[in-house]
């Protein structure tokens, strides 16, 4: 593993490369979260591919003072600089190999649409878009109202309950803390037991409060049509993102869209047995 940080771009991004072989960049979700929640798992990649990653600006360890607003155009703007700076789209390649996981993956996307119309950005070769985000606003109002339905549920609000009066909030802060974070996130999960072993994670609610306002009413539907490289779309059937966001997205790229049964948003926790053969076998179709 080596760590480093950015000199291209306009604000240092903390980023972080493991394995050897085919390189490719792997994107994390948010926006305004870090890499690292997506490890231990995510390594798996790392067996046979160079992966390279990057906390985006304004999570992780890439957080900044500057005052301006963080926008989708700043994420797609310091993910062209990372792919030239860092090599992940070497000449020669064809482009870069991007898997991007949830906001990654509409990160992912954003770009794809914009390097296809400008020439100066690197380009996309493949795509693989794991628990993509929804592509429009009115999917993202429906995960909205599924998530906050699910962590209203008989199953969740008894597990709060129990932590409640465990008693842990006084007798192990750290636990507590543990258990209120895993708490947070069962909602996304097809099992909330599941939970326990995602790895923390922090969002910086600025961050994502000002992406996802730069977008407005969005609905890639349509730009995503003028993208075409080989592309791979992954989504848990028990998902509160909507499928049919995931299966559009695959439909408006021509891509390939797998589902995963028994899984929710996280499938790299959920279904590892799937997940990693799944990509492989695409990594490997389109080489």
């Amino acid at each position: 593993m080596s760590t480093g940080f950015t000199r291209t771009t306009a604000v240092p991004l903390f980023y972080r490369v493991d394995g050897h072989g085919d390189p490719l960049l792997l994107l994390h979700g948010g926006p305004g979260a870090h890499h690292d929640y997506l490890y231990p798992q995510m390594l798996a990649l790392a067996e046979r591919h160079r992966v390279v990653t990057y906390d985006q600006r304004g999570g992780g360890q890439s957080k900044t003072d500057d005052p301006a607003p963080i926008t989708w155009q700043t994420q797609v703007d310091d993910l062209a600089q990372v792919l030239a700076e860092l090599g992940v789209a070497p000449p020669g390649s064809g482009g870069a190999t991007v898997v991007g996981y949830s906001w990654g993956a509409l990160l992912a996307m954003l770009y794809a649409v914009q390097a296809t119309a400008q020439a100066t950005m690197p380009p996309v070769a493949r795509l693989v878009l794991v628990s993509p985000a929804p592509i429009s606003r009115a999917w993202r109002d429906e995960f909205e109202t599924t998530l906050a339905v699910r962590g209203r549920s008989d199953t969740i609000r008894a597990m709060r309950d129990t932590l409640a009066a465990s008693g842990l909030r006084e007798s192990d802060p750290a636990a507590f803390r543990q258990r209120s974070f895993e708490l947070s996130v069962a909602g996304y999960f097809a099992d909330p037991a599941r939970a326990t072993a995602l790895t923390p994670f922090r969002v910086t609610g600025k961050v994502q409060q000002s992406v996802w306002q730069s977008l407005g009413d969005f609905d890639l539907r349509q730009s995503l049509r003028a993208v075409r490289v080989p592309t791979l779309v992954i989504h848990g059937r028990q998902d509160p993102i909507p499928l049919a966001s995931a299966t559009a997205a695959a439909e408006a790229l021509g891509g390939e869209c797998v589902v995963l049964e028994a899984c929710g948003h996280v499938p790299y926790v959920e279904r590892p047995d799937a997940l990693f053969p799944t990509i492989e076998r695409f990594l490997t179709a389109t080489r």
